[in-house]
C-alpha cells in the first residue's frame, strides 16, 4: 500500500513537472515538487481551477509557472490562444506584458546607477530641461465657497527617484485624478494612443501639463517609466529596446522578448476575447505588432513575453542580481530596489496589489505578513500588466511565480487566484 501511494504521488509529480527539458530552466526530475516542499496534490488543483475560469468565460487561456530555489516544479498551458478558442495554448505562448515591462527598464535604470552614470538625485530637467519649471495643480477657493483648480509653481524639481517610484505627479489618462488631466493627456495623446509621437513630441506634450501631486509627496501610478526609459537611452547612448536587448535580454538568455513580434511567434501570440471591452484600447496602446521605433518606445508598457523568458529575468532578482553566471546587479542593489520607498507619502500601490504593499524601485513590496488579500511573505515583490498577466518574488521562500494571460477586464481576479494557488501548495520550507 505504501508503494503504491508513492507511486500514485511520483506519478502526480511527473505531469506537472514533465517535460520540463529546455536549456536553462529546469531538470525534469519527478520528485522535484516534493523536494522543493510543494505538494503535487495541491499544485495538481491549479489545471481545475484555471479550467474552471476558461469555462466560466473569464479568460480564454493562460501559461502558469512555479519555481523554488531555481528549481521549476510547475509549468502549464491551460485553454486557448485565442478568442474563438480554436488553437490551444502553448506554454512558448507570446503575451502582450503591459506594465511588466516596467521592472526590467527599472533594473536597466539602476544598472547605469552601480556604473555611476545615472542618480536617483539626478533632477529630470538634466536630462530633458523642457521638465524644469514645472506647475502643479492647487485647489482654490473663491469668496463664495466655490472650489477650481489652478496651476502653480512645482515647489521642487521631478527627480529620477521620482520616476522610479511614480511620485512625479505624472498619471494616465485612464485614472486621471482631475477632469482637467484627462482632457489634456488624451488632447495631447501623451500615451500615443492614436499618433506616434517621437521622444521629443513626448516630452514636449508631457511637460506642458501640469502635474496632479507635488512632486515627492504622493504614489500616483503614471507614465513615469516611460519617461524613465527615455532617460536610460539618454544615458545609454542607445535606443531603449536596443540597450534592453543588449544589457539585459541575451545576457539573460530572454530570447523571446523584445518590444516588437517577431514573424516565428505569430502563431503563439495570446489573444483576449473580443467581447473585452479593454481589449481595443490596450491592443491599441500595446500595437506590438509594429516597429517600436515608429514612436517613443514605451518602456512602461511595450515588451512581449514569455513564461520562461520572464521566469528567467525574476530568478535573477530573486538571486540577487545573477543567473547563471552573469550578474546584472549586485544583492545590495536588489535589496535597495525591493525596499519600500513610500515611507510616509500619500497614495497607494493597492488597486495593482490589493492591500497590503508599497512601492519599492518599480516594483510593489510587501510590508507585512497580513493585511492583504493573498497569502506571502514580508517583502515580496509583485507587478502585473493591464493585458492579464503578473509574477510574484518572494525570496524569503525561494519562490518565483509567472501567471500570463490575455484577460484584461479580470485581471485582477486571475492574479489573486493564482497567488492563492501558489501559496495553497506550499507545505514545506
Amino acid at each position: 500500500m505504501r508503494n503504491a501511494k508513492r507511486a500514485a504521488r511520483l506519478g502526480a509529480a511527473l505531469l506537472t513537472v514533465a517535460p520540463l527539458l529546455w536549456s536553462g530552466l529546469a531538470h525534469a526530475v519527478d520528485e522535484t515538487p516534493i523536494q522543493e516542499g510543494f505538494s503535487t496534490e495541491r499544485l495538481a488543483r491549479i489545471a481545475p481551477a484555471i479550467k474552471r475560469e476558461i469555462e466560466q468565460g473569464t479568460i480564454p487561456g493562460a501559461v502558469t509557472l512555479i519555481a523554488r530555489n531555481g528549481k521549476v516544479v510547475h509549468f502549464e498551458a491551460h485553454g486557448f490562444l485565442d478568442s474563438a478558442k480554436t488553437r490551444p495554448m502553448d506554454r512558448n505562448a507570446v503575451f502582450r506584458g503591459f506594465s511588466m515591462t516596467k521592472p526590467i527598464v527599472s533594473v536597466a535604470a539602476i544598472a547605469l546607477m552601480e556604473q555611476g552614470r545615472l542618480s536617483l538625485r539626478d533632477p529630470l530637467a538634466q536630462y530633458f530641461p523642457a521638465f524644469k519649471d514645472m506647475k502643479v495643480y492647487t485647489e482654490v477657493r473663491d469668496e463664495r465657497g466655490r472650489t477650481s483648480r489652478v496651476a502653480v509653481p512645482a515647489k521642487r524639481p521631478i527627480l529620477i527617484w521620482d520616476l522610479i517610484r511614480h511620485t512625479a505627479g505624472f498619471t494616465y489618462a485612464g485614472t486621471a485624478p482631475f477632469p482637467e488631466m484627462k482632457e489634456a493627456y488624451e488632447k495631447a495623446d501623451v500615451e500615443s494612443l492614436d499618433t506616434d509621437l517621437s521622444n521629443e513630441e513626448f516630452v514636449t506634450r508631457l511637460a506642458a501639463i501640469p502635474l496632479a501631486y507635488e512632486p515627492g509627496t504622493r504614489w500616483e501610478y503614471s507614465v513615469a517609466t516611460d519617461v524613465l526609459g527615455l532617460v536610460v537611452e539618454k544615458v545609454a547612448g542607445k535606443r531603449l529596446d536596443l540597450h534592453l536587448e543588449e544589457t539585459l535580454f541575451k545576457p539573460l538568455g530572454m530570447t523571446e522578448t523584445s518590444f516588437q513580434l517577431r514573424p516565428d511567434q505569430a502563431s503563439r501570440f495570446a489573444d483576449a476575447y473580443d467581447s473585452d471591452p479593454l481589449k481595443v484600447g490596450l491592443w491599441k496602446l500595446a500595437r506590438s505588432e509594429q516597429d517600436p521605433g515608429k514612436r517613443y518606445v514605451h518602456g512602461g508598457a511595450g515588451a512581449v513575453v514569455t513564461a520562461r523568458d520572464y521566469f528567467r529575468f525574476a530568478q535573477m532578482v530573486a538571486n540577487g542580481g545573477e543567473l547563471d553566471g552573469v550578474r546584472i546587479l549586485s544583492r545590495e542593489s536588489v535589496e535597495f530596489m525591493l525596499s519600500n520607498h513610500l515611507q510616509g507619502l500619500e497614495g497607494s500601490p493597492s488597486p495593482t496589489t490589493g492591500p497590503g504593499y508599497g512601492f519599492g524601485l518599480g516594483w510593489g513590496v510587501r510590508l507585512d505578513e497580513g493585511g492583504a488579500w493573498v497569502p506571502g511573505s514580508k517583502g515580496d515583490a509583485m507587478w502585473a500588466g493591464a493585458g492579464g498577466t503578473s509574477f510574484t518574488v518572494d525570496r524569503k521562500e525561494g519562490i518565483v511565480g509567472i501567471f500570463l494571460s490575455a484577460g484584461p477586464s479580470t485581471r485582477q481576479k486571475t492574479r489573486f487566484l493564482f497567488k492563492n494557488l501558489l501559496y495553497g501548495a506550499l507545505v514545506d520550507r
